[in-house]
């Protein structure tokens, strides 16, 4: 063998000298210590920026929901704010139209009314619903509102156009007869009663179930009514009211015909206790604090009647210890009513003593029987518990 052949063959298995890759740091290996805990491995790169960015996002959620329902509680408020503002400014509005049907019914009870007087105070209270009518056009209600202000000023509108239209029937009333310009006063007084119909099934109806469907609680729509008692614009009633009218006008007697009360009752009541007053047979009445006489007549004419005086009188052996007197404004023919008598304040001497309760409805013109206006009642008073 040749010096050339070993050369090569040992050439061929010689083992090449390990080469490092450049720039790649050669890794460490740690010798584990015995029986210690291996020390956790740090977080991979990037995991804490992730996390504070989780962080980030939750807290801006929960700042947005919070802003989500701040703005809702502010828009509630809000909105509660507006509905009640609005009915708060109608209100007073709505009160001073109803209030001329108090009004009316008290003018015409009046016994010193005239044509001419009943004519202007019509006309007054014609151009005060057109006030009411103005101020409530200045209103702004809130959107859903706006049909129902809309019968509001409707409501308005009729009651000046029914009070314009019963003076304007007064004033051409002329020749008719009296039945004639009760009747077409009537015709003119129903467009009061339906201003009433529009305020409450077109205003105060629709009104109330909107607040309630736009979830406004404690806002109240307000009510307004002008004809509270029908009766006092029917055709009979106005019939006896114009002939007095008339009547007072001129100078003149009261309307001929039947005229006159009838006393129907007197009743003494005590707490709950009530003892019905007989002319003939003695009752016991228990005195408190809070004993009423109720007094119960009733119109038996054909006629309205205007302020009459219905008189108290307690005496003890004939004498005089007590008297009290109220005057009924107005009665229509044919009705009832009541007359409430308290803080009587019997004197210590009316006690254990043969007393009289004395009752008189008062005499009212052109009445002729007189024999049931008045009663006399024998009591006997005691110092009772008032239950």
């Amino acid at each position: 063998m040749s010096t050339h052949d070993d050369d090569t063959q040992l050439e061929f298995f010689e083992e090449p000298e390990t080469l490092e890759s450049p720039g790649r740091p050669r890794r460490r290996i740690r010798p584990r210590r015995a029986g210690g805990p291996r020390r956790p491995s740090p977080p991979p790169p990037g995991a804490v920026a992730l996390a504070r960015l989780a962080g980030f996002v939750a807290l801006a959620i929960a700042v947005v929901v919070g802003l989500v329902f701040w703005v809702g509680s502010c828009q509630g408020k809000s909105k509660h704010d507006e509905y009640a503002s609005y009915m708060n400014d109608l209100r007073p509005i709505a009160l001073s139209s109803a209030r001329t049907g108090t009004s009316f019914v008290n003018v015409l009870g009046s016994a010193d009314l005239t044509l001419v007087g009943l004519q202007s105070k019509l006309e007054l209270w014609s151009r005060q619903q057109q006030q009411d009518y103005d101020d409530a056009l200045r209103l702004r209600p809130p959107g859903p509102l706006q049909a129902a202000h809309q019968e509001a000023l409707a409501t308005f509108q009729l009651r000046a156009i029914g009070l314009a239209g019963l003076a304007d029937d007064l004033a051409r009333a002329g020749s008719k007869t009296d039945t004639d310009v009760a009747n077409s006063l009537a015709a003119q007084a129903q467009i009061l009663s339906a201003s009433d119909l529009v305020w409450a099934n077109l205003f105060h109806l629709p009104a109330t179930q909107t607040l309630t469907s736009v979830g406004v609680k404690g806002v109240i729509a307000p009510p307004s009514q002008i004809v509270s008692n029908p009766e006092v614009i029917t055709a009979s009633s106005f019939e006896t009211v114009y002939q007095r009218v008339k009547a007072a006008n001129t100078g003149g007697k009261p309307p001929s015909g039947l005229h006159g009360s009838m006393l129907v009752s007197t009743e003494a009541v005590t707490g709950s206790k009530t003892v019905t007053l007989n002319p003939s047979t003695p009752q016991t009445v228990d005195v408190a604090a809070d004993l009423t006489f109720k007094v119960t007549f009733t119109d038996s004419g054909n006629f309205q009647e205007v302020k009459i005086p219905v008189s108290l009188r307690v005496t003890v052996f004939g004498k005089e210890v007590l008297k009290k007197t109220q005057v009924v404004p107005s009665i229509l023919a044919q009705h009832t009513t009541t007359v409430s008598f308290g803080n009587l304040n019997l004197p210590t001497s009316a006690f254990g003593a043969n007393a009289r309760v004395h009752v008189e409805i008062g005499k009212v013109p052109g009445e002729k029987r007189l024999d049931n206006n008045s009663a006399s009642y024998p009591v006997f008073f005691s110092l009772g518990s008032g239950g």
